[in-house]
């Protein structure tokens, strides 16, 4: 009995010192967790709106996008100025770009099928946010395609937008003119990383509550589009000079059946984030749409991939 009695006593004591042990450690964990309450001594992570404070690109987590410094939390990025160009053949080479963007129809008119510019689609030079913007393009490629079900270059792309948006022929890869639009929109997103997913980049989100009626789509186009584009959707020309002022929806002159604005979904995303000109946002995502399925319907150039006969015989039925 004294051995049991000797062996609860060491056993007593075992017990006490790691309770005085784990008091200790606990006490400490106590006092540590009350002196950063306020969460002053804490390490802060920023958001994926980047701070006008930051001067490198952060990787983000846990979605790894890549953000770069804008002038202000909560803008878009900043595309350079033509005005900031040194001269060199660089910047002899960014303007040519920038003319041929602008003033497709003068500056490569020979690959052009309609009356349409890029920038009658991509607004304000290719800088306008949510207008697919050149500097939110660029770095995203190459990239795949499930127009082309392949990984294209931006080469490729641009040779697309002649083929469809512009109904003509695409430049060869070699030619000045995709030559000077690449090194166009290499400068506009200047300081942005490859592969970087920028804020503004393609059109405005969309989502559809109901079936879009064309009906419909025919009041609303009267009501905010017809004093620009014109009753019949034709576009309205410069008085004195050759060119739209306003470019055509729809007819000879207008984009072809395998341009993405022929995608009901695609037009509606631009048309909610940019029109009426000057006040973008003033549609919903029912009039948007809508108002884009009056333009559907309407008559414009065949979709080369298929064709004349394919074109009228087997429509596409869906935007």
């Amino acid at each position: 009995m004294r051995g049991v009695d000797m062996s609860l006593s060491r056993m007593h004591k075992y017990l006490l010192a790691a309770g005085a042990i784990f008091g200790i450690a606990f006490g400490s964990w106590v006092i540590a967790d009350s002196d950063t309450e306020d969460g002053d001594d804490l390490p802060t992570l920023d958001s994926i709106e980047v701070r006008a404070s930051m001067q490198q690109p952060k990787l983000t987590l846990p979605n790894e996008l890549t953000v770069v410094p804008v002038v202000k939390p909560g803008e878009y990025f900043v595309p350079p100025r033509l005005e900031d160009l040194t001269e060199s053949k660089y910047a002899d080479e960014v303007r040519l770009g920038r003319n041929i963007f602008v003033h497709t129809q003068q500056y490569a008119k020979r690959y052009v099928g309609n009356g349409l510019n890029c920038s009658s689609c991509h607004l304000q030079e290719g800088r306008k946010p949510h207008a697919a913007p050149l500097w939110a393009a660029y770095p995203m490629y190459p990239m795949y395609r499930d127009k082309s079900r392949q990984v294209v270059s931006f080469q490729e792309r641009l040779q697309d937008c002649f083929r469809f948006s512009l109904n003509g022929i695409a430049p060869t890869l070699d030619s000045r003119e995709i030559e000077a639009l690449t090194v166009y929109a290499q400068w506009l997103s200047t300081g942005i990383p490859m592969g970087t997913i920028m804020s503004g980049r393609g059109f405005a989100r969309i989502d559809k509550s109901e079936d879009p009626s064309p009906f419909n789509g025919a009041i609303v186009y009267k009501n905010y589009c017809a004093s620009c584009h014109g009753d019949d959707l034709m576009g309205k020309k410069f008085t004195n000079r050759d060119g739209y002022m306003f470019p055509p929806l729809a007819g000879p002159d207008s984009y072809n059946k395998g341009a993405g604005m022929h995608k009901v979904k695609t037009c509606a995303s631009f048309v909610k984030a940019n029109m009426p000109l000057g006040k973008p946002f003033t549609l919903n995502d029912d009039e948007a749409l809508e108002v884009c399925v009056h333009m559907f319907i309407q008559d414009r150039p065949w979709d080369p991939r298929k064709g004349m006969f394919m074109s009228i015989f087997m429509p596409v039925t869906e935007g």
